[in-house]
C-alpha cells in the first residue's frame, strides 16, 4: 500500500513538473512572438514614413504641382490600406497572417500603388487617384498571391522576391506605364514639366527619408536571424547606386543634375529587395552599382525618347527607378540565390510584367471616363490656395 502511495505521488510530481516545463515552453513561445510582432510593428511605422514623408516629398520636384503630390499620397495611401487589410480579413487571395503582417503587406501595396501613380502624377484629378486605388490594389493583390505564393501551382515554386523587386517596384512601374500609355495625350506630352530649387530640395529630402528606413521595407518580414544581413545588404546597395548616380551624372550631362541624385541613387535598393537576404556585401554593391547605373543612364539617355517612342509622359520616370531595377533585382537571384528554379523566376516576372501592363493599359482607359485636368502639372484647378497665389502674381505683374 505503501508501494502504491509513493508511485502516486511521483506519477503526480512528475505531471507537475511536465505540465510546468509545457507551460514554460508556452509562455516562451509567447514572449518570442510578441518580441517579434513589436519588431515588425517598428519596421511597419518606418514604412508609413516612407510612404507619406519619403513617397510624397520625393514627387514635389513639379514646381506648380506640390500640393496636389502631397494631397494624393495622403489619398492613395488611405485608399489602400484599408482594401488590402479587408481583403485579407476576408481570406481572399490569402489568409493565416497576423495582424501586424496584414499591416505590412497591405503599405507594400500601397507603396507599389504610389509607384503606379508615379508615372501619372500631375494629370489626374484628385477623385482620380482614389478610382485608381481602387482598382490596382486587387490587381496587385492577385498577381502577389499567384507568383509570391504560388496560390494555382503556375510555377514549381514562388518566385524569390523577398524586399518585392519585382512584385511591388516592377509591378507598380509597369502598372502605371501601362496606364500613361492609355492616358497621355499630345498637349501633355508637349507641357514641360517645371521644377526650382525650392521643389528639387524638398524632393531630396524625400529621397534622403525613403534611402535611410530602406533597409526596414525590405526587412519587415524576414526571420529574425537574417535582419541584420539584410540591413546592411540594403544599405551597401544603396551606396553603390548612390555613388554610381553621381559619377554618370556628372560624366553623361557634365554636371551634377539633381534630379538623378533625388531617384537614381536609389536604384540600388530597388534592385537588392529580391535577394536581399540572400546575396553577400561584394554582390549587395555590385547589384547597387548596376542599378544606379541602369537608372542614370534611363534617365539620361532615354526617358525623353522612352516618350515620343511610346506616346506616353512617365512624370516621376517610375520606369528608370523602380521598372527596370526591379527587373534586374529579379534576374540578379537566379545567380544569387542557391537552389532557386530559374524556370519559375522567369516565369513569375513574366506574368508579372504581363499583367501589369495590360491591367495598367485598361486602367487608363477607365481612368479617362472620369474627366481629365484641363491644366497639367498645376494645382491651381482643384486648390483654392493655389489659385489665390495665381491671381495676385497677376495682379503684380
Amino acid at each position: 500500500m505503501k508501494l502504491f502511495t509513493q508511485s502516486g505521488r511521483f506519477i503526480a510530481t512528475l505531471a507537475l513538473l511536465l505540465g510546468a516545463t509545457a507551460s514554460s515552453q508556452a509562455q516562451e513561445a509567447n514572449l518570442v512572438t510578441n518580441i517579434l510582432e513589436i519588431q515588425q510593428y517598428e519596421r511597419a511605422i518606418h514604412i508609413m514614413a516612407m510612404l507619406l514623408i519619403g513617397f510624397g516629398f520625393l514627387m514635389v520636384f513639379v514646381r506648380k504641382y506640390g500640393r496636389s503630390a502631397l494631397t494624393a499620397t495622403f489619398l492613395l495611401v488611405a485608399t489602400s490600406l484599408p482594401i488590402y487589410f479587408l481583403m485579407s480579413d476576408f481570406g481572399v487571395m490569402g489568409e493565416g497572417k497576423s495582424e501586424i503582417q496584414k499591416l505590412i503587406l497591405a503599405e507594400f501595396a500601397a507603396a507599389s500603388l504610389l509607384i503606379a501613380a508615379g508615372a501619372l502624377l500631375g494629370r489626374l484629378k484628385m477623385h482620380q487617384y482614389i478610382i485608381l486605388g481602387l482598382i490596382f490594389v486587387p490587381i496587385y493583390k492577385f498577381n502577389e498571391w499567384l507568383v509570391v505564393e504560388n496560390a494555382l501551382g503556375v510555377l514549381k515554386q514562388g518566385v524569390t522576391d523577398t524586399g518585392g523587386s519585382i512584385v511591388i517596384h516592377a509591378f507598380g512601374a509597369l502598372f502605371g506605364l501601362g496606364a500613361a500609355i492609355a492616358m497621355t495625350t499630345k498637349k501633355e506630352i508637349e507641357k514641360p514639366i517645371e521644377s526650382d530649387a525650392t521643389s528639387d530640395r524638398y524632393s531630396v529630402l524625400g529621397s534622403m527619408v525613403l534611402w535611410v528606413f530602406w533597409p526596414s521595407f525590405c526587412a519587415a518580414l524576414v526571420p529574425v536571424e537574417a535582419i541584420p544581413h539584410t540591413v546592411v545588404n540594403v544599405f551597401l546597395a544603396l551606396c553603390g547606386s548612390t555613388l554610381i548616380t553621381y559619377v554618370l551624372s556628372m560624366t553623361l550631362r557634365g554636371k551634377i543634375h539633381i534630379a538623378d541624385i533625388a531617384n537614381a541613387a536609389l536604384a540600388g535598393g530597388v534592385a537588392i529587395g529580391s535577394t536581399c537576404d540572400h546575396a553577400t556585401h561584394g554582390a549587395a554593391i555590385f547589384i547597387g552599382v548596376l542599378a544606379g547605373a541602369v537608372s542614370t543612364i534611363g534617365f539620361v539617355l532615354v526617358q525623353d525618347k522612352q516618350k515620343y517612342l511610346l506616346k506616353a509622359v512617365d512624370t516621376c520616370g517610375v520606369t528608370n527607378l523602380h521598372g527596370l531595377p526591379g527587373l534586374m533585382g529579379g534576374f540578379a537571384a537566379i545567380a544569387v540565390v542557391t537552389g532557386i528554379d530559374t524556370a519559375s523566376q522567369l516565369s513569375g516576372i513574366l506574368i508579372t510584367v504581363v499583367v501589369a501592363l495590360f491591367v495598367g493599359f485598361f486602367t487608363g482607359k477607365v481612368l479617362n471616363l472620369f474627366g481629365r485636368k484641363e491644366r497639367a502639372y498645376e494645382d491651381v484647378e482643384e486648390f483654392v490656395d493655389a489659385e489665390e497665389i495665381v491671381m495676385e502674381t497677376t495682379m503684380v505683374n
